[in-house]
């Protein structure tokens, strides 16, 4: 055989070989699916649920027909509809700027909470149905002792009851730096009936003003993150664990080389370990922010530190897929940073999968959620439609191969 047949027949079946491979590289495929204009709902931060309907639900901090926020529903093809818009009535009783996700409870009915505004309006719980009637279940006091402005969603425990946390209010007054103090924040408990009940005090030791939900892990305890206090005062925040009964422990202390500022809630992995974002700090000289590993007894693994053209500020929590690999997003710092969505594996290996460009949104701020066709969903704050002042924001999907 002449050597530019042997050749050939070497290029085909290397051809062959890798075709057949067992692990081909999915194509992947951004799309837009709502650009908010403002009066159907504007700068999301929450992110998405999946609803047992098969559609999707969230909020708006913003927009909506008074300009308070939105609960929406949007079908996996992207048809959005508005179904409940807040402050419908005057001093907003039925509260406003929703900031954190909704939980769909075992009851079928969608919970969540609004942060509020101003010293009349010190944020909500509440319960809406899929069709939109919204009831209030309870309104935060202006004096603070349960807890006031809470930023994150809530998540149902084993024993039925909802979960949060706020991120001002208590007896409790901490530190955020020098002639800036605060009241620390608060976890709560409450019945879908609506009675609550304080279940910890957060404090400068234990970390303060938690943004993120909860998680309940296989063990019957909570763990979650607050972006400031802690061991190293004034602190750059902390991992705690919170058991049922309302015992508070400090897991970890961030110290900014292993991360600093974690406003994102905790995912307990297949492996039995937590995984987490910080915003600010790492191994980088810009600080951009890590991933980072934990068990449940505290021991803490920087997986990976963002600043080395992968994009910074991670403030959104991961998800595990059903490929085993962890997804997240990446807010950005500067104009022309807008933020990212990355894979990241257990053992720390990263992967940027889109970068934002502003027109297709910017600073995704919300966990993904991954719908029953293995596309990854979620929202961005500003960007796209130019009807409010740095963009009313996205609901976007990323098609990476998942099944």
């Amino acid at each position: 055989m002449r050597a530019t047949g042997r050749f050939a027949i070497s290029m085909m079946l290397a051809t062959i070989w890798l075709c057949g491979s067992a692990s081909p590289i999915a194509a992947q495929t951004f799309t837009t699916l709502v650009n908010f204009d403002g009066t159907d709902g504007g700068s999301s931060t929450a992110g998405l649920i999946r609803a047992t309907d098969g559609n999707f639900y969230g909020t708006t901090s913003a927009g909506g027909a008074n300009s308070a926020g939105t609960v929406f529903r949007i079908s996996p093809s992207g048809a959005l509809t508005t179904i409940y818009s807040f402050c419908s009535q005057v001093g907003c009783p039925d509260g406003a700027s929703p900031m954190g996700a909704l939980l769909q409870a075992s009851d079928g009915n969608l919970y969540g909470t609004t942060y509020g505004f101003g010293f009349s309006n010190r944020g909500s719980v509440f319960k809406i149905t899929l069709s939109g009637t919204l009831t209030t279940l309870h309104s935060f006091s202006s004096t603070g002792t349960g807890g006031q402005y809470p930023l994150a969603g809530l998540i149902q425990g084993k024993d039925g009851s909802l979960y949060g946390t706020t991120s001002r209010g208590s007896a409790n007054i901490c530190t955020i730096r020098p002639t800036y103090n605060v009241h620390c924040g608060t976890i709560f408990k409450i019945t879908t009936s609506g009675t609550l009940t304080t279940l910890a005090v957060f404090d400068q030791a234990h970390g303060f003003s938690p943004s993120s939900p909860l998680v309940q892990a296989t063990d019957g305890n909570f763990y979650g993150t607050t972006p400031m206090g802690g061991a190293n005062y004034p602190g750059f925040g902390t991992v705690f664990e919170v058991t049922p009964s309302g015992t508070l422990t400090v897991l970890h202390s961030f110290d900014a080389t292993d991360g600093e500022k974690s406003y994102a809630a905790l995912v307990q992995g297949t492996d039995g370990n937590f995984y987490g974002t910080t915003s600010f700090g790492g191994g980088n000289p810009n600080f951009g922010g890590t991933v980072f590993k934990i068990t449940p007894t505290g021991t803490l693994t920087t997986l990976h530190s963002f600043g080395s053209g992968d994009s910074t500020g991670a403030s959104a929590g991961l998800i595990q897929a059903t490929d085993g690999n962890f997804y997240g997003t990446t807010s950005g710092f500067g104009v022309s940073n807008t933020g990212t969505v990355f894979k990241i594996t257990p053992s720390g290996t990263l992967t940027t999968l889109h970068t934002f460009d502003g027109a297709d949104g910017e600073l995704p701020y919300s966990t993904l959620v991954e719908g029953s066709n293995g596309d990854l969903y979620g929202t961005t704050k500003y960007g796209a439609s130019s009807a409010c002042s740095e963009g009313c924001g996205t609901i976007f999907s990323l098609s990476v191969g998942l099944h």
